[in-house]
Protein backbone atom coordinates (compact mmCIF):
# COMPACT_ATOMS: atom_id res chain seq x y z
CA UNK A 1 0.00 0.00 0.00
CA UNK A 2 1.42 3.35 -1.03
CA UNK A 3 1.70 6.06 1.60
CA UNK A 4 0.25 9.45 0.94
CA UNK A 5 2.12 12.69 1.49
CA UNK A 6 0.60 14.98 4.08
CA UNK A 7 1.31 18.36 2.53
CA UNK A 8 -0.01 21.01 4.86
CA UNK A 9 1.82 24.10 3.64
CA UNK A 10 4.30 24.58 0.84
CA UNK A 11 4.20 28.26 1.75
CA UNK A 12 5.81 27.46 5.12
CA UNK A 13 8.79 25.93 3.32
CA UNK A 14 8.97 28.94 1.01
CA UNK A 15 8.86 31.30 4.02
CA UNK A 16 11.58 29.31 5.76
CA UNK A 17 13.71 29.47 2.61
CA UNK A 18 13.22 33.25 2.41
CA UNK A 19 14.13 33.62 6.09
CA UNK A 20 17.24 31.52 5.52
CA UNK A 21 18.29 33.76 2.61
CA UNK A 22 17.75 36.85 4.77
CA UNK A 23 19.75 35.29 7.62
CA UNK A 24 22.60 34.42 5.28
CA UNK A 25 22.67 37.94 3.81
CA UNK A 26 22.83 39.50 7.29
CA UNK A 27 25.10 36.99 9.03
CA UNK A 28 27.89 36.95 6.45
CA UNK A 29 28.72 40.69 6.73
CA UNK A 30 28.48 40.49 10.52
CA UNK A 31 30.99 37.64 10.66
CA UNK A 32 33.30 39.46 8.27
CA UNK A 33 33.05 42.56 10.45
CA UNK A 34 34.04 40.52 13.52
CA UNK A 35 37.15 39.22 11.79
CA UNK A 36 38.15 42.65 10.52
CA UNK A 37 37.55 44.24 13.94
CA UNK A 38 39.87 41.74 15.61
CA UNK A 39 42.45 42.41 12.90
CA UNK A 40 42.14 46.18 13.42
CA UNK A 41 42.62 45.72 17.16
CA UNK A 42 45.67 43.56 16.58
CA UNK A 43 47.20 46.13 14.19
CA UNK A 44 46.41 48.93 16.63
CA UNK A 45 48.20 47.11 19.45
CA UNK A 46 51.11 45.72 17.46
CA UNK A 47 51.84 48.74 15.29
CA UNK A 48 50.21 51.99 16.30
CA UNK A 49 50.40 51.81 20.06
CA UNK A 50 53.73 50.00 20.20
CA UNK A 51 55.32 52.53 17.84
CA UNK A 52 53.85 55.40 19.86
CA UNK A 53 55.17 54.11 23.20
CA UNK A 54 58.55 53.13 21.77
CA UNK A 55 58.92 56.71 20.51
CA UNK A 56 57.75 58.03 23.85
CA UNK A 57 60.31 55.86 25.64
CA UNK A 58 63.10 57.15 23.38
CA UNK A 59 62.07 60.77 23.92
CA UNK A 60 61.69 60.32 27.66
CA UNK A 61 65.03 58.52 27.89
CA UNK A 62 66.65 61.43 26.05
CA UNK A 63 65.04 63.88 28.48
CA UNK A 64 66.27 61.75 31.38
CA UNK A 65 69.81 61.78 30.04
CA UNK A 66 69.58 65.51 29.46
CA UNK A 67 68.30 66.07 33.00
CA UNK A 68 71.12 63.93 34.41
CA UNK A 69 73.63 65.86 32.36
CA UNK A 70 72.23 69.18 33.61
CA UNK A 71 72.42 67.90 37.19
CA UNK A 72 76.06 66.91 36.76
CA UNK A 73 76.85 70.27 35.24
CA UNK A 74 75.12 72.03 38.12
CA UNK A 75 77.04 69.98 40.70
CA UNK A 76 80.35 70.91 39.13
CA UNK A 77 79.48 74.55 38.82
CA UNK A 78 79.55 77.14 41.56
CA UNK A 79 75.73 77.27 41.89
CA UNK A 80 75.22 74.63 44.58
CA UNK A 81 71.83 76.07 45.57
CA UNK A 82 70.16 75.13 42.28
CA UNK A 83 70.94 71.37 42.26
CA UNK A 84 67.67 70.57 44.04
CA UNK A 85 65.69 71.71 40.99
CA UNK A 86 67.86 69.54 38.75
CA UNK A 87 67.40 66.55 41.05
CA UNK A 88 63.61 66.99 40.87
CA UNK A 89 63.84 67.19 37.07
CA UNK A 90 65.84 63.91 37.02
CA UNK A 91 63.28 62.16 39.24
CA UNK A 92 60.42 63.45 37.09
CA UNK A 93 62.16 62.24 33.91
CA UNK A 94 62.87 58.85 35.53
CA UNK A 95 59.17 58.43 36.42
CA UNK A 96 58.16 59.37 32.87
CA UNK A 97 60.63 56.87 31.35
CA UNK A 98 59.47 54.12 33.74
CA UNK A 99 55.85 54.84 32.82
CA UNK A 100 56.67 54.44 29.13
CA UNK A 101 58.44 51.13 29.84
CA UNK A 102 55.42 49.91 31.81
CA UNK A 103 53.11 50.88 28.95
CA UNK A 104 55.24 48.88 26.50
CA UNK A 105 55.16 45.83 28.78
CA UNK A 106 51.41 46.21 29.15
CA UNK A 107 50.97 46.43 25.38
CA UNK A 108 52.98 43.24 24.89
CA UNK A 109 50.81 41.47 27.48
CA UNK A 110 47.61 42.75 25.82
CA UNK A 111 48.88 41.57 22.46
CA UNK A 112 49.46 38.05 23.81
CA UNK A 113 46.08 38.03 25.55
CA UNK A 114 44.29 39.24 22.45
CA UNK A 115 45.92 36.50 20.40
CA UNK A 116 45.22 33.79 23.00
CA UNK A 117 41.61 34.79 23.56
CA UNK A 118 40.64 35.66 20.01
CA UNK A 119 42.27 32.77 18.13
CA UNK A 120 39.80 30.06 19.25
CA UNK A 121 36.85 32.39 18.74
CA UNK A 122 38.06 33.41 15.29
CA UNK A 123 38.29 29.74 14.35
CA UNK A 124 34.63 29.35 15.29
CA UNK A 125 33.73 32.47 13.30
CA UNK A 126 35.63 31.11 10.29
CA UNK A 127 33.87 27.76 10.68
CA UNK A 128 30.49 29.48 10.78
CA UNK A 129 31.47 31.66 7.82
CA UNK A 130 32.43 28.53 5.88
CA UNK A 131 29.06 27.04 6.73
CA UNK A 132 27.29 30.19 5.55
CA UNK A 133 29.23 30.26 2.30
CA UNK A 134 29.27 26.53 1.57
CA UNK A 135 26.34 24.76 3.17
CA UNK A 136 23.55 27.35 3.34
CA UNK A 137 23.44 28.01 -0.42
CA UNK A 138 23.09 24.25 -0.96
CA UNK A 139 20.35 24.08 1.66
CA UNK A 140 18.53 26.97 0.00
CA UNK A 141 18.81 25.24 -3.38
CA UNK A 142 17.52 22.00 -1.81
CA UNK A 143 14.55 23.84 -0.32
CA UNK A 144 13.80 25.34 -3.73
CA UNK A 145 13.86 21.86 -5.25
CA UNK A 146 11.57 20.58 -2.50
CA UNK A 147 9.08 23.38 -3.19
CA UNK A 148 9.15 22.64 -6.94
CA UNK A 149 8.67 18.92 -6.29
CA UNK A 150 5.77 19.53 -3.93
CA UNK A 151 4.16 21.97 -6.34
CA UNK A 152 4.46 19.39 -9.13
CA UNK A 153 3.03 16.73 -6.82
CA UNK A 154 0.02 18.84 -5.85
CA UNK A 155 -0.53 19.88 -9.48
CA UNK A 156 -0.44 16.24 -10.60
CA UNK A 157 -2.93 15.32 -7.89
CA UNK A 158 -5.23 18.15 -8.93
CA UNK A 159 -5.05 17.03 -12.56
CA UNK A 160 -6.30 13.52 -11.67
CA UNK A 161 -9.20 14.91 -9.71
CA UNK A 162 -9.83 14.08 -6.10
CA UNK A 163 -6.13 14.27 -5.21
CA UNK A 164 -5.96 18.04 -4.88
CA UNK A 165 -5.40 19.58 -1.49
CA UNK A 166 -8.44 20.75 0.41
CA UNK A 167 -8.95 24.31 1.50
CA UNK A 168 -6.95 23.60 4.64
CA UNK A 169 -4.03 22.44 2.50
CA UNK A 170 -4.04 18.76 3.57
CA UNK A 171 -4.18 16.08 0.88
CA UNK A 172 -7.35 14.09 1.24
CA UNK A 173 -7.39 11.40 -1.35
CA UNK A 174 -6.11 9.91 -4.58
CA UNK A 175 -3.58 7.20 -5.10
CA UNK A 176 0.05 8.13 -5.01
Amino acid sequence: MATQAQITSVEAIELFRAALILFMSQARPALEEISSEVMRSRVWLQNDQRRFWENELRQRSKKLEQAKQELMTARFSEFQDSTALYQMAVRRAQRAALLAEEKLKLLKRWDRELENRSAPLLKEVEHLHGFLVGELPRAIAQLSQIVRTLDAYTDAGAGRGGGAPTASGAETGGAA
